[in-house]
């Protein structure tokens, strides 16, 4: 089964935990968006879609804004695709689109369930989005809760360079689901 690696705002730079997945994991492929200095949501959407055409089935692991572009994927028909996400100290969209209108694209967050399995995990000094919202969130979009407690965002600045925990998380989301509707009494 495939991994999508999908980086937020400026790409996850080298020594970043995605990268190093990437070296990691000759399976995982990186969603390389074509302007990572002025995110687009309908052309980040484009290049997401793109990536699961040819690797339907895939478990997306995202970081921060990447996270956003993610959970705007689940309304669309090609959500289909997505076998479960990972999504890594999302950000808080909202806000930075008040503070920086190139991200207003991808504001608001969305509000609905994902439709697939997902994990949230957040730090509690994320200075991109707070503890109690990725909280708030992640119940929302039906998602499973990790707290990494004092972790930044969860980035190289934070100390997270290879992070083997990671790849734990998102194996938990290639786990084969049983479709109870379909089975039959022996």
């Amino acid at each position: 089964m495939t991994t999508l690696i999908i980086p937020g705002y400026r790409g996850s730079d080298k020594g970043h935990w995605q990268r190093q997945w990437l070296l990691e994991d000759e399976t995982a492929r990186l969603v390389q968006q074509d302007d990572w200095e002025n995110p687009v949501l309908t052309q980040w959407l484009h290049v997401l879609e793109a990536a699961l055409a040819e690797t339907p089935g895939a478990v997306l692991v995202a970081h921060s804004l990447g996270c956003v572009l993610v959970t705007h994927l689940a309304s669309r028909p090609s959500a289909a695709h997505v076998a479960g996400a990972l999504l890594v100290a999302p950000a808080d969209a909202e806000r930075m689109a008040v503070q920086d209108p190139k991200f207003r694209s991808f504001a608001p967050l969305p509000r609905q369930k994902l439709g697939f399995p997902s994990i949230v995990v957040a730090s509690r000094d994320d200075p991109y989005m707070s503890f109690n919202k990725a909280q708030a969130l992640s119940e929302v979009w039906g998602s499973g809760f990790v707290d990494v407690k004092n972790a930044g965002h969860i980035n190289v600045e934070s100390g997270f360079g290879s992070w083997p925990e990671a790849h734990i998380l998102a194996g938990s989301l290639r786990r084969p689901r049983i479709d109870l509707r379909t089975r039959r009494a022996a």
